[in-house]
């Protein structure tokens, strides 16, 4: 029994960590309704996918809105490995960027979203692939552990599991692992331990949603058997929200930003296909559920709470929601004696939050700073208001692990504010960050502590639970401590409470490249977690490299204050590469931890904690020209890699794409997906062919072959495919050796290609004109060999490069090959 409550209250925070750090709900009579809708409904659905913006948010919010069901997205992936059109963040940061994406999707759509352990590696191209780098017994027990947690009666996976090396490897594991799921979930003998904690579980039915993509074309499907197939119609319109099933789910789509997938809303009827699976068939094919009981009578006892809570549906007061609060606690009071504890907890929590909406009953806890050390004293204002004329008693206010802030009995009257302070010493002992980064795991796994696995993010460090009663039922409503202040733009604003170290340290460039022998000088920032802090710094650094001084000492008088000390970093005569580690120590205590800050507009705010360290790398490397012009794509370091080795990287905007601005540069680069994402560069072709014919170097690097602003990229006929080589350690032969791209001013060799990270490249043009020399040759293992990485041609006086190669990821990694050979590149006709 114990066991099922720890899982069930697990649960509790799956679904309330959604509202971490985001501005409190303040659901208007529509919304409430819409609460109340999905009260009575006693079902469930979930959707599994890969990545973030894998899911149709256009089912979630038809299960959300339309059949009021509970829905919940697993993503095994937090999709680190993509690409990022909002900011500088890759690998891990984006996961962090892309994991509130989602869950700001959810918000939008009312899902609830979980996680697995697995790692976004970087594109595959099949399952088996894929099974090679995640661990696949990890995965599928976090799967299993989903759906047992979750209980959906229905399941339905976004991709095929029967179409290996189709689609993305990521898209078909999902599929396949998520079949095998639905086989063990009923098993105790497989996954004992979630069979233990949350209890055996058979969902009544999976589905795979399919469309007429999957077909081929329109044509095909229409002419398919789907005697297996149901047609979900989506495009219903909610008039108590205002907002049709289309429009909501290009909301939540829109929140995927940091993958361009800005949607407009739809309007009018709209059908999905599911293709039955496993389980039990409709056979009417009338309703997803059919068959299922959805309705309080589930549960044994439910008939009674069903009686009193239906009604209210039918007779909803929109002007005065408060007037539903005595039925609403008399089924609460019910609801509290169901045996069922996997409804029970649900339907107490569903409940709670409409008592509390209907009453216009608001409390809060903010605190007077937005970070605390472990063990810190800090100061709160806690405040409760009942907006309604239903009697409210607040009887006390405690922290979680009891300490009791107000223990008197106070009557909230009539819409007046109770606010009073109050001080608490924090018993947090971990930082705050993501729980997921906290521990170092595998390129295909992260590790987490078991109570955290599937969490959308890290639980709230500091919470107060305020007990108030309403005639004789008590509600014990905990809210998390959040930091709150007045912008003079934006208003209230609200922030996490984080608990973090007393000093963080950084160095502002991940990467530092030592072209030559020559010493420089590193910047390292200290930053003050409190007032009154002093100590000394020290850089840690491989063998071979000089540092000095030794150490610097450094004193800071207020919290958030920053300090630079300066290092001189000496290289050794060889090539070499390592990291520099700063490690500060205060007193007996050590910190070594950088402290980033995300901040963007669609997303909450939020600061992760990363080991602070710079890669420094000393590179055989020789170069010739100094003026770089950067035409900017969809966003990279490159200016700042190239910057590294020495050249001057001016970046253009695409109105200063003028033939007589171009020719103050030695070579001019474009950006990646430029030809996606700046359609300005429709009109800007020929300017920068003349630039080229005139003597310049025009490097282009890779765009997607979809959604393209020109087919006219290059002075000759080009024609980008989907090709890609996804093993970064995959052999590269050199199909034109003599090229000066491969001897001029460096000579490239098979070293260099060893330590690239995450693939060589992607989107190779796959036609081209017999102007282009092909320069290397590479493939994936069973496939034949591309060609089309790096393409070279004269034209004019000048030269234009081709390139899919994926510098945009080894240049800020440090990988020294690719240094070279870009350094090659930009080289060409100086």
């Amino acid at each position: 029994m114990r066991n099922i409550f720890l899982g069930q209250l697990l649960l509790l925070l799956v679904v309330s960590s959604s509202l971490f750090a985001q501005r409190p709900d303040k659901p208007t009579s529509s919304e409430i309704y819409h609460e109340l809708q999905q009260l009575n409904f006693l079902g469930s659905a979930m959707y599994i996918a890969a990545h973030p913006d894998d899911e149709n948010t256009r089912l979630i919010s038809y299960f959300v809105n339309d059949v009021h069901a509970r829905t919940a997205y697993l993503s095994l992936t937090r999709g680190d490995g993509g690409q990022n059109l909002v900011g500088p963040e890759i690998r891990e940061l984006l996961g962090v960027i892309r994991t509130q994406e989602l869950l700001a999707a959810r918000r939008t759509d009312g899902g609830q979203q979980f996680f697995t352990r697995a790692n976004d590696f970087g594109y595959s191209k099949n399952p088996e692939e894929t099974l090679s780098f995640w661990n696949e017994e990890e995965v599928l027990g976090d799967v299993v552990r989903a759906i047992r947690q979750f209980k959906p009666d229905v399941i339905i996976n976004r991709f095929n599991h029967r179409t290996p090396g189709s689609t993305h490897g990521h898209h078909t594991a999902s599929a396949m692992l998520s079949v095998d799921a639905f086989e063990k979930v009923n098993n105790s003998s497989a996954y004992p331990e979630t069979a233990k904690q949350y209890g055996t579980w058979q969902p009544k039915r999976l589905f795979f949603n399919t469309s007429w993509w999957f077909y081929g074309s329109q044509e095909a499907f229409e002419k398919a058997d789907k005697t297996n197939l149901m047609e979900v119609e989506t495009g219903g319109y909610y008039p108590s929200l205002g907002l049709s099933n289309g429009e909501i789910a290009s909301l939540s789509r829109s929140m995927h930003k940091s993958q361009g997938f800005g949607s407009t809303g739809t309007r009018g009827s709209q059908s999905e296909w599911l293709e039955f699976l496993k389980g039990d068939f409709p056979e009417n094919k009338e309703s997803l559920f059919e068959g299922i009981d959805t309705s309080w009578s589930r549960v044994e006892g439910g008939e009674n709470i069903g009686a009193i809570l239906e009604p209210l549906e039918d007779d909803f007061d929109f002007e005065n929601p408060s007037s539903m609060l005595r039925p609403l606690l008399q089924a609460y009071e019910l609801v509290k004696q169901l045996k069922d504890d996997h409804w029970r907890t649900i339907k107490m929590q569903q409940l709670e939050k409409i008592i509390l909406d209907c009453g216009g009953i608001y409390v809060e806890a903010v605190s007077e700073t937005n970070s605390i050390n472990p063990g810190n004293t800090y100061k709160i204002t806690l405040e409760a208001i009942n907006r309604s004329d239903f009697p409210v008693v607040l009887q006390s206010v405690k922290t979680t692990n009891g300490t009791v802030l107000l223990q008197e009995n106070t009557t909230l009257e009539p819409n007046k504010r109770y606010e009073f302070e109050a001080t608490l010493t924090s018993q947090s002992k971990e930082y705050s960050a993501p729980y997921w980064l906290k521990e170092e795991g595998s390129l295909g796994m992260y590790k987490a502590p078991p109570d955290k696995i599937g969490l959308p993010e890290t639980p709230a460090p500091e919470q107060v639970q305020f007990n108030i009663a309403l005639s004789r039922t008590e509600l014990p409503v905990v809210r998390d401590v959040v930091y709150k202040y007045n912008d003079p733009v934006d208003g209230e604003v609200y922030q996490p409470l984080e608990v973090l170290p007393e000093m963080t340290v950084s160095i502002a460039d991940k990467v530092l490249i030592f072209p030559d022998r020559d010493d420089r000088q590193i910047p390292v920032t200290l930053t003050a977690g409190r007032d009154n802090v002093n100590g000394f710094v020290q850089l840690n650094y491989p063998n071979g490299w000089e540092v000095s001084p030794a150490q610097q000492t450094f004193n800071m008088e207020r919290k958030g204050e920053s300090k630079t000390v300066l290092f001189t970093i000496t290289p050794p005569r060889d090539q070499s590469e390592g990291y520099l580690k700063p490690l500060v120590r205060v007193g007996d205590q050590f910190f070594d931890k950088e402290l980033v800050t995300i901040d963007y507009d669609h997303i909450p705010f939020q600061r992760v904690l990363l080991s602070a360290q710079a890669k420094v790398v000393h590179i055989d490397l020789e170069k010739e020209g100094d003026r770089i012009g950067y035409i900017e794509g969809a966003g990279d370091a490159i200016p700042e890699s190239l910057r590294q080795i020495g050249y001057s990287v001016t970046t253009l905007s695409p109105d200063a794409i003028t033939l007589k601005k171009l020719e103050d540069f030695d070579a001019v680069v474009i950006g990646i997906r430029a030809y996606n994402t700046v359609p300005e560069l429709a009109f800007k072709q020929t300017i920068l062919n003349k630039y080229v014919e005139e003597g310049g170097t025009l490097v282009a690097q890779y765009n997607t072959n979809r959604g393209m602003v020109t087919e006219d990229v290059a002075p000759y006929s080009l024609k980008i495919s989907r090709d890609r080589v996804t093993d970064e350690n995959s052999d590269v032969s050199f199909l034109a050796p003599e090229h000066d791209v491969l001897n001029e001013p460096n000579e490239i060799t098979q070293a260099d290609f060893e330590g690239w990270i995450q693939e060589r490249g992607l989107y190779f043009p796959d036609e081209w004109a017999p102007q282009f020399t092909p320069i290397l040759g590479m493939n994936d293992a069973g496939e034949t060999q591309t060609k089309g990485s790096l393409l070279v041609a004269e034209y004019g006086k000048g030269h234009y490069v081709y390139t899919g190669l994926s510098f945009f990821r080894e240049l800020p990694a440090g990988v020294a090959g690719a240094y070279r050979l870009f350094a090659n590149i930009l080289s060409l006709g100086n």
